[in-house]
């Protein structure tokens, strides 16, 4: 059965003319993640929010606190015209990591919108892809549009910290309001990336995520035996760790092609003319050429393993007998038990190491239905873009979902400026969207989800 109420495109849907206002209110919302349960805030609030956005379309939503007080998730549900097919989960996090707004050239949670831009922390992650979400369930219900399929929308908390508090938890204990879903869509996928190709024109890809890496907090702990610092003292808990974190951090671990990367810079290649060879010592200077993205895509060649976060002594005149360190660990699909050999080789027999947080990688084809309904709603209203897999190098909700059987994409659809350095907008200062990409993303969206 055809999907009703769809936008004809000549005029300006209600979703697109109230989706910059409802991205600023959304950031306006101080939602700042610590990884602290006592300091972090805001989300209870948020989320109270959305569900009146929500409920005054005339939705019946579900608010769920995920295992603490303050941890808010909504929930609602629109029918679709087939009720036998699964569900599609649409989903987004409310909280952002947190900002210092003297650093900033306006305030982080201002929500300012100027210079064609919507200012604040949660911009881009993801405030935009909630607001962009939120406007078109409000349109669909108000319109009394029906959906090919049942839409779950979620909107959740903590994902910034791993989901302990969110996703996971919800999974965990909550597997219900996840009933008859098949697939899912979140962040970090749909936005373009503007390649060179060889007769001087440009081409806009706009990249799906089909996987991400595995992510892993790891701690490191050194012991030895305590003494005073003017003392000759070969056994330094601080020594045997600071070194082993040096051996960890500067360490370069094997090229791997997982097939999601493969097929992007096949596509990539196609495009551009640019040759990416793994078997070329110098395969990071070939991705350079892309811009600001590189640091993205060339990260998702191999593991990483960057020291984040050193612990030791507590006067200068005493050698400790503890010395730690956290390591942030993100693993290419299939090779964790490889990673985790390599890392002990390097680390040596004097270090332990512990996970505070593991996650797994996550990784699907770039095929069927739901890809096809992504690529026919880019070309609708980008006839030159192109829709590619890539590979996430961080982590979002999936990795939750996804142990429920749902099969998972990113895909929050923005056409950028070539110029814009997008990939800097994450977790950065001055995080920002703009506000033509927000209103295309919209419409973008609304295609999709009527093709679904």
């Amino acid at each position: 059965m055809a999907a009703t109420g769809e936008n004809s495109g000549s005029a300006r849907s209600r979703a697109v003319a109230e989706v910059v206002e409802l991205v600023s209110t959304l950031i306006r919302f101080d939602t700042s993640n610590t990884g602290d349960l006592a300091t972090t805030k805001g989300e209870r609030e948020c989320a109270e929010w959305v569900a009146r956005q929500l409920e005054d379309a005339g939705y019946t939503t579900e608010y769920v606190e995920s295992g603490a007080p303050g941890r808010g998730n909504v929930f609602a549900r629109l029918p679709g015209a087939d009720p036998s097919r699964g569900a599609l989960l649409m989903h987004g996090h409310l909280d952002v990591v947190p900002a210092q707004a003297a650093d900033w050239s306006v305030h982080p949670f201002s929500g300012a919108v100027q210079d064609g831009y919507v200012w604040g922390r949660g911009a881009v992650d993801m405030k935009d892809m909630v607001g962009m979400m939120l406007a078109v369930a409000r349109q669909f219900k108000i319109e009394g549009t029906v959906p090919p399929r049942d839409l779950v929308f979620a909107f959740l908390a903590d994902e910034e910290n791993g989901g302990k508090w969110g996703s996971h938890w919800l999974v965990e204990h909550r597997p219900d309001l996840f009933d008859g879903v098949t697939e899912a869509v979140g962040e970090v996928g749909g936005f373009s990336l503007t390649v060179p190709r060889p007769d001087g024109g440009e081409r806009r890809l706009y990249l799906v995520e089909t996987a991400e890496k595995g992510l892993g907090w790891m701690r490191l702990r050194a012991k030895a035996r305590a003494g005073h610092g003017s003392f000759l003292h070969e056994d330094n808990a601080v020594t045997i760790l600071a070194a082993a974190v040096a051996r960890l951090g500067t360490h370069t671990f094997p090229l791997v092609l997982s097939d999601s990367v493969a097929e992007f810079l096949a596509a990539v290649s196609e495009e551009s003319g640019l040759e990416f060879d793994p078997g070329s010592p110098d395969i990071e200077g070939t991705l350079a050429k892309l811009g600001s993205i590189s640091r993205i895509i060339g990260a998702t060649l191999r593991d990483t393993a960057n020291p984040t976060m050193l612990n030791a002594g507590y006067k200068a005149n005493v050698i400790p007998q503890t010395a730690e360190a956290v390591v942030d660990c993100r693993v290419v699909p299939g090779r964790q038990a490889a990673f985790e050999r390599e890392v002990d080789e390097l680390i040596g027999p004097d270090v332990e190491r512990e996970w505070i947080t593991k996650l797994d990688s996550y990784e699907t084809t770039f095929d069927g239905h739901l890809v096809d309904a992504m690529n026919d709603a880019i070309l609708a209203h980008d006839p030159q873009g192109r829709t590619v897999p890539y590979m996430l190098s961080g982590g979002t909700d999936a990795k939750a979902f996804a142990h429920l059987g749902i099969r998972c994409f990113g895909f929050a659809p923005l056409r950028l400026p070539p110029e814009l350095d997008f990939a800097a907008l994450f977790h950065g200062v001055d995080e920002r969207v703009p506000v033509e990409a927000l209103e295309f993303g919209t419409d973008v969206l609304e295609h999709f989800l009527l093709h679904s």
